[in-house]
């Protein structure tokens, strides 16, 4: 199975997981513009080039994180700059272009 077809799966999988984990946050790395266009419920949304941003957004680096972008690898490079500062609990569940569920604007 490729890399994209995985991808298509994991975000509505990463979802249904998000909502059964407790504490967990659901973090949107796409630009602001992108986010208003359409983003997954209850996600907040913290660009990739804003990242730094984490610890004001989520101080407690044990909280379960799960990281989308449009299609995967923003989240994924989201996820290593997650884990290098220390978060211990982050998922790239891939890109909402492979999303089949509700969308909000």
């Amino acid at each position: 199975m490729g890399l994209i077809s995985m991808l298509r799966i994991d975000i509505d999988a990463g979802v249904e997981v998000y909502q059964m984990t407790k504490n967990a946050v659901l973090i949107d790395v796409r630009t602001k513009e992108e986010y208003d266009q359409g983003h997954i419920p209850n996600s907040s949304n913290l660009p990739l080039s804003e990242l730094d941003q984490i610890l004001k957004e989520v101080p407690d680096k044990n909280t379960p994180l799960f990281v989308y972008c449009q299609s995967g690898s923003r989240s994924a490079r989201a996820v290593k700059l997650m884990k290098k500062a220390g978060y211990s609990d982050v998922t790239n569940i891939g890109g909402i272009l492979y999303y089949h569920g509700p969308i909000e604007k």
